[in-house]
């Protein structure tokens, strides 16, 4: 790169395509990749998951139940727990995620007692929250052990293997 292509054309190189966003366009050759946690992704996707299950379970009480008057209640209920679900997935990196998301866990199984089919809906995806929990745990455990353990290695060779 000659010294008149100064800061200003860093992001317009030749190579780049024309619509970008802005980590894209911010994006430098070498620089490293945010981490990003697969617990949090695992528990996030068991999360939207469920916030689906909620909302068509809500439609199918309010639709069987349609003249008593807890059809109302049960449908709000339940888009309104799909709702914390969604939002949940925001606070999954901290403890009180978690703990909202063991709570819907219990609160599916225990809409066993509207639709007893939901006990096994409930159990598995109480099922798939353990596992996401755990093994995300164990695999972000690990990735940093990795990273590390690569990053001693990268100190104690200096800056000819970088």
């Amino acid at each position: 790169m000659s010294p008149d292509h100064s800061a200003e054309t860093t992001g317009h190189e030749s190579w780049r395509p024309a619509r970008e966003t802005k980590s894209q366009r911010q994006w430098k050759p070498g620089q490293a990749k945010k981490v990003r946690s697969i617990r949090a992704t695992f528990t996030s996707t068991v999360l939207v998951m469920e916030a689906f299950v909620l909302a068509f379970f809500g439609m199918a009480v309010y639709g069987v139940n349609r003249g008593e008057p807890m059809a109302p209640w049960a449908l709000g209920l339940s888009l309104g727990l799909a709702v914390v679900a969604i939002l949940t997935c925001a606070l999954v990196r901290k403890p009180l995620g978690m703990w909202i998301g063991w709570s819907i866990q219990v609160l599916l199984v225990a809409s066993a007692f509207i639709e007893y089919t939901m006990a096994i809906v409930g159990v598995g995806f109480g099922l798939a929250w353990w596992y996401a929990v755990v093994k995300g745990g164990q695999l972000d455990r690990e990735n940093a052990s990795r990273a590390e353990a690569e990053a001693k290695w990268r100190a104690e060779q200096g800056p000819a293997s970088q």
